[in-house]
């Protein structure tokens, strides 16, 4: 579990992110929204030690975040940032292999459980028949499944990723999302996410953590988020809900 206590982040003089106490479950499917410039990339990278707060203290599994050592940290969380590194003339496998790093060292002998750990990460985000491939030759939403495989091979239980669905359409953005909600609920791995949404948002979170101007505005379950009053607060625009036949849960859209 990861645990924020006192937190402020300050940016040329001005507070960016100002949270009194915030829990992260580890075996949940967490959702961050809001929108531009609310905070979310800002808590998210204070998360995955990208940055530091000013003030206030970070905790993952009842350790300060900073008592970690990098090895130690990366293999208990993993990592993946709104812009992806280049890899150029990288295959698939070699991209997923870098998943063993926190493990393996950078001159540590390959071993069984290594390479089983790739391809059953290959196998199970369905990129195994591009192992071959060079990773950059591949279409959006492969390529995105190939950088969950290396998460997956880097054997994690928790993975954070900031706006994975940025870069896909529509189609690509639901098959991910399922992706990632099966492996929250087969592997039990806990997921974070930073998405914008909102439909998207409810129909795959466990919990939704929204954010406005720095602080949390909402903290709660995608049924409790789907009132038009609060939506429309959390945008400073007028969204409505609509009711389609045999779904689950209502749809927000913007009010004409």
């Amino acid at each position: 579990m990861l645990k924020l206590h006192d937190i402020k982040v300050r940016h040329d003089g001005r507070t960016t992110l100002d949270i009194d106490h915030l829990e992260i479950a580890g075996d949940q499917f967490t959702v961050i929204l809001g929108h531009n410039g609310s905070g979310k990339s800002t808590l998210m990278n204070l998360i995955a030690r990208q940055t530091e707060p000013a003030t206030g203290a970070l905790q993952l599994d009842d350790r300060p975040l900073d008592a970690y050592s990098s090895r130690d940290f990366a293999q208990r969380v993993a990592f993946l940032p709104q812009r992806l590194p280049e890899v150029a003339g990288l295959t698939v496998r070699e991209l997923v292999r870098l998943g063993r790093f926190p493990w393996r060292g950078l001159l540590g002998r390959w071993r069984p459980e290594d390479l089983d750990a790739v391809e059953k990460a290959m196998r199970e985000t369905d990129v195994l028949q591009y192992a071959d491939h060079l990773a950059d030759t591949l279409s959006g939403g492969e390529r995105q499944r190939a950088w969950i495989a290396m998460l997956l091979a880097q054997a994690s239980p928790l993975i954070l990723l900031d706006e994975p669905t940025s870069a896909l359409d529509l189609s690509h953005q639901y098959d991910l999302m399922h992706l990632l909600r099966g492996l929250n609920q087969t592997a039990r791995l806990g997921i974070v996410a930073i998405l914008h949404d909102v439909n998207l948002t409810t129909r795959y979170a466990d919990r939704i953590i929204a954010l406005k101007q720095g602080r949390v505005y909402f903290d709660g379950t995608p049924d409790e988020l789907l009132s038009g009053s609060l939506l429309s607060g959390l945008y400073e625009i007028d969204i409505q809900l609509i009711q389609q036949p045999g779904a689950a849960r209502p749809v927000a859209v913007v009010a004409p």
